[in-house]
């Protein structure tokens, strides 16, 4: 059963409205997490910083956000986002066996020491691990502070995406 409560435009508050004129404008519609968080305007405003800086105007490229996206989302077994990841995934470039070892836990076997480094890093992170300092500079090496401290919040931030498709049943797209 799908736990959304879609609200109407014309039950809107002005703050709902004004987030839902923001997020329409850009996307000409709510995507589903919107939909959930814009019952707080406050958090749907914020989450709409954040994802929109994440997609348009992280140091990450499209490929690198996917790697981390598909991890996190496999961590939370999070159905709706990884399908919705593995068509996107595909669709930035990644090779569907790159993806089926991202999903699997194991090595993807990436070349590009970027996306390396991303994927190391978010690995490490959802695992528990605790880098070493050797491993850490290695990262930095390659992603930056910047890069990092990026990881670090689309982690975060797809990590809500995925309890809040998850707690409200979101239908689970066709498979890419």
């Amino acid at each position: 059963m799908n736990r959304t409560l879609e609200l109407p435009p014309e039950q809107l508050s002005t703050d709902q409205q004004s987030i839902f004129e923001r997020l329409t404008a850009g996307r000409g519609r709510i995507l589903g997490p919107y939909k959930i968080w814009i019952h707080s305007p406050p958090v749907a405003s914020g989450m709409e910083q954040i994802g929109t800086f994440l997609n348009k105007k992280s140091s990450l490229s499209p490929r690198e956000v996917e790697i981390g996206i598909l991890v996190i989302a496999q961590h939370w077994q999070a159905d709706y986002v990884r399908q919705a990841h593995i068509r996107e995934g595909k669709r930035v470039g990644l090779a569907q066996e790159t993806i089926d070892a991202i999903l699997a836990g194991s090595d993807p076997k990436l070349t590009d020491p970027h996306e390396r480094a991303v994927h190391r890093f978010a690995s490490a992170l959802v695992s528990g691990a605790k880098l070493s300092d050797k491993e850490f500079a290695e990262i930095e090496a390659a992603i930056g502070r910047a890069g990092i401290a990026e990881v670090l919040v689309l982690l975060g931030y797809y990590t809500s995406v995925s309890m809040a498709m998850k707690v409200h049943e979101v239908p689970i797209p066709p498979q890419a």
